[in-house]
């Protein structure tokens, strides 16, 4: 899939518009290419810290957040990699803590790219193969690795041996690649497993079990699911974790929605079941408030965006973009809101995820929902995508963009404040911090 990213950097965007036009036919996953660009860089994936390796359709990037929260909170340090970026590429490379400098990324960039000759190695090939240099290069304690996409075949899986690996929340999402099925999907994920390495995981279907338990004794890999040797729930405004070291009680997340409850009970589960690092319980509970990850049921209390709406109204942001996304946030906006006050989602999706899905999942009875475009990316037309929203029940417009959705909103009279959503997309979750002046750090 093609990736985009801009720079206020020259220097960093000089290398980012090499990058941009880096792409193998038909986005073949795989890891011939990876393998060799990192042989040609001396291997630097074998120099990192402990490695925990994350996988998922949606959570595996709060369960990166919690894990290091739960590090730094014991007073260590962790180098991390995500993606994709929301303002800026260098929230790709967190190195012990801290985002990668524009002085450091571009000549880094620049390295991997021109050692990257012939081999057609893609923007995702590069940008992983960037990040493990940089964090062969400097002291920390753990390595926090977040799958791009899928996982047998996935660049970031060429780590041979990590501290321990993670699945977070499975659905369907990356069809074309991945396949056509959540059991298919489940068996790419599991592919990050190594052997006699624990792989760490939540409660799934049996079907969905089978697939996973099938590629975790392929390799001999301790497969540790959700309800057998850990387990957690949360009740009674907390988070309740056991597992044979003992049971924790744990403040519930900071992070809105409950679903956030599980991604912080596997990061627990990770973290309890490794032996590279000594996190105590006290780091486990300053991490549920520590953990902060942008675009995901953010509350946005200020800023240019939020003023262009009426008084008390409220904001909201999210980068969900698939059935199993939109299923959490409809669960939270009707559990906070409700129905007494107009709410609004500004959809932005792009052309490939299955927009009938996302909006039959939302099921928010009552809500209007403003279609909007998402610049510089295939996305569904607006138009076409209001249609899709009336015909799944909802009132439903189309918009030129985000700022003229919300001006349409604030026009409309109203007894009370609305609640506005803006979500759909990652990318277009971008655009809106960027708009709003919030660049995450």
């Amino acid at each position: 899939m093609v990736d985009f990213a801009v720079s206020s950097d020259p220097a960093v965007q000089a290398q980012l518009d090499r990058l941009t036009l880096l792409s193998p036919g038909a986005d073949i996953l795989g890891l011939d290419r990876i393998t060799q660009l990192l042989d040609r860089l001396g291997r630097p994936q074998d120099r990192l810290p402990p490695v925990f390796h994350v996988a998922g359709t949606n959570g595996k990037g709060s369960t990166c957040a919690y894990l290091r929260a739960a590090i730094e909170a014991a007073g260590l340090s962790a180098h991390v990699y995500t993606s994709p970026h929301l303002v800026r590429f260098n929230e790709r490379i967190r190195i012990a803590g801290e985002l990668i400098e524009d002085n450091e990324l571009a000549p880094l960039l620049a390295e991997v790219l021109e050692v990257a000759g012939d081999l057609g190695a893609s923007f995702f090939e590069v940008t992983t193969a960037a990040a493990f240099l940089a964090f062969s290069r400097a002291p920390a304690d753990a390595c926090i690795i977040e799958v791009g996409l899928g996982g047998r075949l996935d660049a970031t899986n060429v780590i041979e041996a990590p501290a321990i690996c993670g699945i977070a929340q499975l659905g369907l999402d990356h069809q074309a690649f991945l396949g056509d099925t959540i059991e298919d999907i489940a068996a790419e994920k599991a592919g990050i497993a190594k052997p006699d390495i624990p792989i760490v995981s939540l409660h799934y279907p049996a079907s969905v079990a089978n697939r996973i338990g099938q590629a975790t004794r392929a390799v001999k890999a301790p497969w540790l699911a959700k309800g057998g040797v850990w387990d957690a729930a949360a009740y009674r405004g907390r988070l309740h974790y056991r597992d044979a070291q003992g049971k924790l009680e744990l403040p519930l997340p900071s992070l809105p929605g409950g679903h956030q409850a599980m991604n912080a009970g596997l990061a627990v589960a990770m973290l309890r079941h490794q032996q590279a690092l000594t996190i105590p319980p006290s780091a486990l509970r300053a991490a549920m408030g520590w953990a902060h990850w942008p675009a995901r049921l953010q509350h946005l209390h200020d800023g240019p965006l939020l003023a262009t709406l009426p008084p008390g109204s409220e904001l909201w942001l999210d980068g969900g973009h698939n059935p199993a996304a939109a299923r959490a946030i409809g669960d939270y906006l009707r559990s906070r809101f409700a129905g007494d006050r107009p709410l609004h989602l500004i959809l932005g999706l792009l052309a490939n995820k299955d927009a009938n899905g996302f909006l039959g999942n939302l099921k928010l009875i009552g809500a209007t929902v403003h279609a909007v475009p998402i610049a510089g990316h295939a996305h569904h037309e607006p138009e076409a995508l209001a249609t899709m929203a009336r015909d799944a029940g909802f009132k439903a417009w189309s918009s030129a963009g985000v700022e003229s959705a919300l001006a349409a909103i604030a026009a409309e009279p109203a007894d009370l404040p609305p609640v506005v959503l803006i979500g759909g997309s990652l990318y277009l979750a971008g655009t809106v911090l960027a708009a709003n002046g919030m660049m995450p750090d």
